[in-house]
């Protein structure tokens, strides 16, 4: 699963890197948490739009936003079937820029939090899914999951799932509203090449989603 992440940009950086005509100013968040807003991209009318969506989807037939807490990953291996994600898997898909996540290891001191990076220090984005709800009094929320696969490399040894890291070259295929085959959507879902992936033991400081700094993702 993938249950923490930090992106550390700035607005000219995702300009650069997504392609996006404009972004708001962004502060560094060292430790983004299920039920927080968070950054993402999906396609406008002309152009690749920025938002911000809660993470955690809350399908648009939930009679309750609590239901978003327990959907804050969708596996790719039956996102195409499962009633709370088949159909934002067909008409609503989006980017969730990273620079980085989190995974814990079982150790007999307890679980070790890691960081997991890209070796090129540029931000990358996680596949993800939102949708729209509107509760019986009105409230409106615009909500997200990650998209999660089978773990491999270095990161299989610390966590059996990772989140679905897309290739740059396939952020328009992913976002193409007129593309709604899984046939065609799927492939996009296979298992990052973690040969670009490093990663590292980190303090367990970032275990409450509270602290914030940058030392949450300092090399102990």
């Amino acid at each position: 699963m993938c249950g923490r992440f930090y992106l550390d940009v700035t607005a000219e950086d995702m300009l650069e890197y997504f392609g996006l005509p404009f972004v708001p100013q962004l502060s560094p968040h060292y430790n983004i948490a299920p039920s927080q807003q968070i950054a993402a991209i999906k396609s406008g009318e002309n152009n690749r739009e920025f938002v911000w969506l809660r993470w955690g989807l809350i399908p648009s037939w939930a009679k309750d936003k609590k239901f978003g807490y327990r959907t804050i990953n969708a596996r790719a291996e039956t996102i195409e079937t499962k009633p709370s994600f088949r159909a934002a898997f067909r008409y609503r898909r989006c980017l969730i820029p990273a620079s980085g996540f989190f995974e814990w290891k079982a150790t007999g001191q307890g679980k070790q939090p890691y960081c997991i990076t890209s070796k090129s220090g540029q931000p990358f984005a996680f596949a993800g899914l939102y949708e729209h709800w509107q509760g019986s009094e009105g409230e409106r929320i615009d909500s997200c999951t990650i998209i999660v696969t089978e773990a491999r490399g270095e990161i299989a040894a610390i966590h059996d799932r990772m989140p679905v890291i897309l290739a740059a070259e396939n952020y328009d295929a992913w976002l193409d509203r007129d593309t709604k085959e899984p046939a065609v959507l799927k492939p996009l879902l296979l298992p990052h090449d973690t040969g670009e992936i490093t990663l590292y033991p980190v303090s367990r400081s970032v275990n409450n989603p509270k602290n914030v700094s940058p030392e949450n993702i300092k090399p102990i």
